[in-house]
């Protein structure tokens, strides 16, 4: 059955396109162990719009859909990606006025061979991403790819528990890891939620590492939140984190200034409690 979304509309700007909600397409990233980031990419069947160019995978959203769930469909109507291996996290808009596409990007855990899943689909194959510009491209993507090549990879957010704990005064000293539980629940729903307008992305969907210390020890990991139990002060297990994030996005969340400057000196942007409290609710 063919989705409500299946319409050409026109733009604001007198355009004609595909997709009577918008439409989305999903931008898969590898990184080998050892090697450089690859994208996958489709070769469009001959007798589509832009026929034998490359783009991403993609098409128009459905009324009841969000830009994610519309991208990660059409990706597996037409091709053969499992998308069990993809962690889309973050998105990019571009807004012709009425109608919008919206590139999903992603993260992929391995790079397997990938075949077309539908009429629709020439071929598929994991670009490098230097070589990606010596294909012929989509236009539309052609456009959009020097934006997006600097936006390839997964942003990340370190928490100072006891910091951010520190900051609101519910009561968190008379039960640490009772307190230290409900920052991990909420920053886990933030991150599922997507923060909008962050880390360069229009909605970013980050990973999320709270480093807990003391007696807050022990809470465990949830999806969404990586629980790193500190054997000391958290001071230097958060420089420690934002060490082995280093080459992406990296952010902290504290009012510690000592912290901040340290963190700062390994490159990583700093946010104070407040930034994340406003989001927690």
């Amino acid at each position: 059955m063919r989705g409500d979304g299946d319409r050409v509309v026109r733009c604001g700007l007198g355009h004609a396109h595909w997709g009577r909600h918008g439409a989305a397409g999903l931008l898969p990233v590898h990184r080998p162990d050892g090697g450089g980031a690859h994208v996958l990419l489709q070769q469009r069947a001959l007798w589509t719009p832009g026929g034998g160019t490359w783009g991403v995978f993609g098409g128009a959203r459905d009324s009841h859909e969000d830009a994610v769930t519309a991208a990660l469909r059409e990706t597996a109507e037409e091709s053969t990606l499992d998308l069990d291996l993809v962690r889309p996290f973050g998105t990019r808009v571009v807004d012709h006025g009425g109608w919008a596409y919206t590139t999903v990007l992603a993260v992929a855990s391995a790079m397997p061979r990938v075949r077309p899943g539908s009429n629709e689909t020439r071929a598929a194959a994991w670009v490098p991403v230097p070589e990606v510009t010596a294909r012929k491209l989509f236009a539309p993507f052609a456009a959009s790819w020097t934006e997006l090549m600097d936006k390839l990879t997964l942003p990340v957010i370190v928490v100072d528990c006891a910091n951010v704990m520190g900051s609101r005064p519910d009561g968190w000293w008379r039960d640490r890891a009772g307190a230290a539980t409900r920052l991990r629940d909420g920053l886990a729903e933030v991150v599922r939620a997507g923060v909008a307008d962050f880390a360069g992305l229009d909605t970013a969907y980050p990973e999320a590492v709270l480093v807990v210390e003391g007696r807050a020890r022990g809470i465990g990991s949830v999806d969404g939140v990586t629980v790193v139990d500190s054997p000391g002060e958290g001071d230097d297990t958060i420089v420690e984190q934002v060490r082995a994030h280093a080459g992406g996005p990296c952010f902290v969340v504290t009012a510690d200034r000592e912290l901040r400057a340290r963190c700062a000196a390994e490159g990583a942007d700093v946010l104070g409690p407040r930034w994340l409290l406003d989001r927690l609710g």
